[in-house]
């Protein structure tokens, strides 16, 4: 196999207000191990990827290397760059740290801990294999009926054969999003994720299914089926490599 040709920008860069913990959730203990290090546990296993860029607040970064990285035994190099006041400033201050010699750039959510190896190689394989894409954006179909909401009054359902919820990682052309970003600054446009700058410039983003099971952890109830879910791969000798119980094998 040739040289990995992506870098995985994990963002850990939110204060946790919704959370209720003034530090932050990211070294929150999830089953044994803080939220972080499973995000970029997933990432060191994939064939794919041959840096990491942790986006965090720079009076956080000595801890946060202390805690979720020093203690385990990652084969990819790994890199800080300070965080910005918003997501969107922050994705952007890790695009810009992506270190030369790669193409492609996976962005995602420091509070995702449950996104495997597995679902992230699929993503990038699918980019990879598609010459016309732009990005990929992992995510699952609608399940739910959605209601469009004018207050509390309903004024349309749409068909959800239509919808998606968006997930991370999203993964993109380095130069494609680069200058994604570069535009919005120009124009002042502030958007839900990195994909829709993205698209709003005329870029194709394809969706990837991912496991249903790739929550984020955004209130403290969410760590309740984190933790069973991280707790049962645990115990299944097929997630085994995901969990970090088996080690990746060399792959380059």
């Amino acid at each position: 196999m040739r040289a990995p040709v992506v870098c995985a920008v994990v963002v850990a860069g939110g204060c946790g207000s919704r959370f209720g913990n003034p530090g932050g959730k990211q070294l929150v203990n999830v089953a044994g191990r803080p939220m972080l290090t499973w995000s970029i546990m997933a990432f060191d296993r994939s064939m794919y990827v041959g840096h990491i860029v942790v986006v965090c607040p720079p009076e956080r970064r000595d801890e946060m290397r202390r805690l979720a990285i020093d203690p385990f035994e990652f084969q990819t190099p790994i890199t800080f760059t300070d965080a910005g006041e918003t997501r969107q400033d922050s994705t952007r201050a890790g695009i810009e740290a992506v270190p030369t010699g790669f193409d492609y750039v996976s962005i995602h959510d420091g509070a995702r801990p449950l996104i495997t190896t597995e679902a992230i190689n699929i993503a990038i394989a699918s980019l990879l294999g598609d010459a016309s894409a732009d990005g990929v954006v992992c995510g699952q179909p609608a399940i739910d009926t959605l209601k469009i909401v004018d207050g509390n009054r309903i004024v349309e359902t749409p068909p959800r054969s239509m919808y998606w919820a968006a997930q991370t990682p999203q993964i993109f052309k380095l130069d494609v999003v680069r200058r994604a970003h570069e535009e919005a600054i120009r124009q002042g446009f502030v958007g839900t994720d990195d994909s829709s700058l993205v698209e709003r410039m005329g870029g194709c983003v394809m969706c990837v299914e991912s496991p249903r099971d790739n929550l984020k952890v955004t209130l403290p109830e969410d760590l309740r089926p984190v933790t069973a879910i991280l707790l049962g791969r645990m115990s299944d000798a097929e997630s085994a490599q995901d969990t970090g119980i088996i080690a990746r094998s060399p792959l380059r």
